[in-house]
């Protein structure tokens, strides 16, 4: 009797549906954070020559963290949660992905304190790499202004997100999903993008001058509306197969429910 009560909700596609939804974001957001400690080259990436940028005064070639690779991804997923389960199902995600990138960060420290076998130190000496412990706590153990930093960027960007994203589509109807799309992520990614730079590297220990804060935010901001706008497709392609999973009816009723 129990396995059938609690086998009923699962039954609903709906259900199903965010359960998947909410891992895959979830995931991909604590990805984003561990990953995002590397910083590549994009011109030597695609073997191209460098762009001499010159921004603010700053200029280079264009540098990037790994994370960006899959914040495209979260906002994709963002606004599908959004289209579908509304204000409620986004702040919920949020506050769980929150949870678990804290969760993670907790356990990577203790990882990091606990003190390493003497012959795993010298493990990967073949691969280039003296000190194990030492490439290990680099990579996992993030300053905790980074850390503050993301965690702050990342909740009051979808918390922007969430309420941009409603606002145009009170103004459009069930019209133009393309536009209260990208126009959520483009506002809410505009304060994402320098709220996480200015927390981890102009109020902590680094204290990166105005003009390298403005030129790195700005950069990272128009690397994430470019993934984000050449996602698009992949948004209606979602919501098409979304409509086939639920039925047509079923979808309907969601979205309405997710504007009210």
């Amino acid at each position: 009797m129990e396995a059938a009560v609690f086998a009923r909700p699962l039954q609903d596609r709906a259900v199903r549906l965010f359960v998947v939804l909410a891992a895959f974001f979830c995931a991909n957001a604590v990805l984003a954070e561990f990953i995002g400690v590397k910083i590549f080259a994009l011109e030597d990436t695609l073997g191209l020559a460098p762009f001499e940028w010159n921004l603010f005064g700053q200029s280079g070639s264009l540098s990037f963290t790994a994370g960006t690779l899959l914040w495209p991804v979260v906002f994709v997923m963002t606004d599908t949660i959004n289209e579908f389960f509304g204000r409620r199902g986004v702040r919920f995600i949020s506050w769980l992905a929150a949870a678990l990138i804290g969760y993670g960060f907790l356990f990577a420290f203790a990882a990091i304190w606990l003190a390493p076998a003497g012959w795993w130190r010298e493990a990967a000496v073949a691969q280039g790499v003296p000190d194990y412990q030492a490439a290990f706590a680099a990579v996992f153990g993030q300053g905790l202004w980074t850390i503050a930093g993301s965690l702050t960027a990342f909740m009051v960007g979808q918390l922007i997100d969430v309420a941009v994203f409603h606002r145009i589509r009170r103004a459009t109807g069930e019209r133009h999903v393309w536009l209260r799309a990208t126009g959520s992520t483009a506002v809410s990614q505009l304060v994402d993008s320098f709220v996480v730079i200015w927390i981890a590297f102009v109020l902590g220990p680094q204290k990166w001058p105005t003009s390298l804060f403005l030129a790195v935010s700005t950069l990272n901001y128009a690397y994430k509306m470019l993934g984000a706008i050449a996602l698009i497709p992949l948004l209606y392609l979602m919501r098409r197969a979304i409509i086939a999973y639920l039925g047509a009816e079923r979808a309907r009723q969601l979205r309405e429910q997710a504007a009210a």
